[in-house]
């Protein structure tokens, strides 16, 4: 539960983030959709936390292949946003596309920070044997 209280505070440190730069530079910086990218980034990294998580339970031994399974996961969906998007939309797709992306890094930077953090115990103990 400590990765979903890091989510959770994670998130709202960048929702007041994005609220101050929506109210003092309107829709200049960050797309109209903002809020649907920033919500879509927070049901995906608790999603493939979950399945990592889930996948871990069952085999300990093969972390790396559900990590990546649900790198891969997300990264697929996302691309899959983008192209819906710029299908569907065409006004202010780049602004969306550089609005998605920021997030998509700053989202995978914590997830990827969260990792180490926990790991870190695990490879002093290695060290020790």
């Amino acid at each position: 539960m400590n990765f979903i209280k890091n989510l959770f505070l994670f998130s709202g440190l960048l929702g007041m983030l994005t609220g101050a730069l929506l109210y003092f530079t309107g829709d200049q910086i960050l797309h109209t959709y903002v809020w649907y990218i920033f919500a879509f980034f927070i049901l995906v990294t608790a999603g493939t936390f979950y399945i990592s998580r889930l996948g871990i339970s069952y085999d300990e031994d093969n972390f790396q292949l559900y990590y990546f399974g649900s790198m891969g996961f997300r990264m697929i969906l996302s691309i899959a946003v983008i192209f819906i998007y710029v299908y569907l939309f065409s006004e202010n797709e780049l602004q969306f596309v550089l609005n998605f992306f920021v997030f998509y890094f700053l989202f995978t930077g914590f997830e990827i920070y969260s990792l180490l953090a926990n790991l870190r115990p695990n490879l002093k103990r290695q060290d020790q044997k």
